[in-house]
């Protein structure tokens, strides 16, 4: 490999989390290529995601709630949160691991420690904001989570109080001082109270990529790959390869995997094996109804976000654990279109919805993010879930800082490490998409 090309890191999966990387690699002086198989960055889970920077609510999805769910869910009674059930061993392995994951102890210490990733990623997005003036539709509008009963209400103060204690700031309303502050939900039928940050934020992921991208291919010299099919990685002390479809290669360093739920088929071959589920969840994009909120909306209730981007209004929701097809399903999308009047009916104009959208979140059984180094010049960056947009600045930072210490740790190697590669079979492509 030549000694020019021997500081690159090849980042692969230009989604939030893939560019976020790139960024906080490139400006500590690292020579980076971005790999990608779409024809630009931001195309995977980053495209119509609900968009909100939640920087207070990062509440693990397992829980001890959530388990006393667990057969409506195998019964596919709740319409927000759908299994699909197989016996493939990873999958039950992960259902495992998630269910240890629901105690009460694990949901708490999962949650705190998302919520020092999330300060940690809000910091960064600021930190890049004052060196890059970026638009991409970014409102620190604040948050409301919405509840419609007591028992869940009670349930959102004691972890509303839990988290002031590290840090955050939040008000628990009563129904008439969130309508006070957030005129939209007089449509809101049955409100007990909300749960309030004012300091939570909205942004349009799709855009941040787009427009981060340029900055880096034009202030940081950053090389872009897009539309590179990887049909074969090679790994060594003396680097690492990627091969496309059309036999042309990219060589470097060392390999960070950014690629979201794309990353276990392409690990797998080297004997890298990380416990992700992708999950599915869909959007629409319309024009603000009669009564549109300005406040980012989440209905505890009903699974489902309301987000205002520019003069357009983003409502989210679902998640079908297990889903590996991104393809939209009409019956899947109305019945988001549904919830969203039942919930808040002139929030947005649904008779002339401008996107439908479907994409795959990748899970960890204790929803936390895989930041890593399984070999000394591969690292992975995977794992987001549902909160790939508001972490995706933060484990950019891990992750940077772990590549740089790797390398300033380096040293003569006694032994040669074996050189690992695979090639998919055609039943399973290696084809590394846009992250979260």
């Amino acid at each position: 490999m030549p000694a020019d090309q021997s500081a690159n890191c090849l980042v692969v999966g230009a989604g939030v989390v893939g560019v976020s990387t790139a960024y906080a690699l490139a400006r500590r002086g690292v020579t980076v290529d971005l790999v990608d198989r779409e024809a630009g960055p931001g195309r995977g889970t980053s495209y119509a995601n609900g968009a909100q920077l939640s920087y207070a609510y990062t509440d693990t999805l397992g829980s001890p709630s959530l388990l006393a769910k667990l057969p409506w869910l195998i019964a596919g009674l709740d319409p927000a949160i759908r299994l699909k059930p197989s016996f493939d061993p990873e999958f039950l392995a992960w259902v495992l691991r998630f269910l240890r994951a629901c105690s009460a102890k694990q949901h708490i210490s999962g949650t705190l420690a998302t919520l020092a990733l999330a300060a940690e990623s809000r910091l960064a997005l600021h930190a890049l904001l004052e060196r890059h003036a970026i638009d991409f539709n970014h409102v620190v509008a604040g948050k409301m989570h919405l509840f419609f009963d007591a028992t869940a209400l009670s349930a959102g103060r004691k972890m509303s109080e839990l988290k002031r204690r590290h840090g955050v700031s939040q008000q628990v309303l009563s129904a008439a001082e969130a309508r006070a502050i957030e005129p939209a939900l007089t449509d809101a039928k049955g409100l007990m109270g909300a749960v309030y940050t004012p300091s939570d934020a909205v942004g349009d992921p799709h855009l941040f990529c787009r427009a981060l991208l340029n900055v880096l291919t034009t202030d940081y010299g950053v090389n872009t790959h897009f539309g590179f099919n990887i049909i074969d990685v090679t790994v060594s002390t003396d680097g690492v390869i990627v091969t496309g479809a059309g036999g042309n290669q990219i060589r470097g360093r060392s390999l960070v995997i950014a690629s979201g739920p794309q990353a276990t088929s392409l690990l797998r071959p080297l004997g890298i094996h990380m416990p992700i589920m992708p999950m599915k969840g869909y959007s629409i994009t319309a024009r603000p109804g009669t009564n549109a909120p300005h406040v980012s909306l989440t209905d505890t209730a009903r699974k489902i976000v309301f987000c205002r981007l520019g003069d357009r209004i983003r409502i989210a929701g679902g998640a079908e654990l297990g889903a590996r097809d991104a393809t939209v399903d009409p019956r899947r999308l109305q019945g988001l279109i549904q919830t969203a009047l039942a919930s808040l009916p002139n929030a947005a104009d649904l008779d002339q919805i401008e996107t439908g959208w479907a994409g795959l979140r990748p899970m960890t059984p204790n929803s936390l993010p895989m930041v890593s180094q399984p070999r000394d010049n591969v690292f992975l960056n995977v794992g987001h879930g549902m909160l790939g947009w508001t972490l995706a600045m933060g484990t950019a930072e891990r992750l940077s800082k772990m590549v740089l210490n790797a390398r300033d740790a380096s040293a003569p190697r006694h032994l040669t490490a074996p050189r690992l590669s695979h090639r998919p079979t055609k039943a399973s492509p290696l084809v590394p998409t846009a992250g979260q």
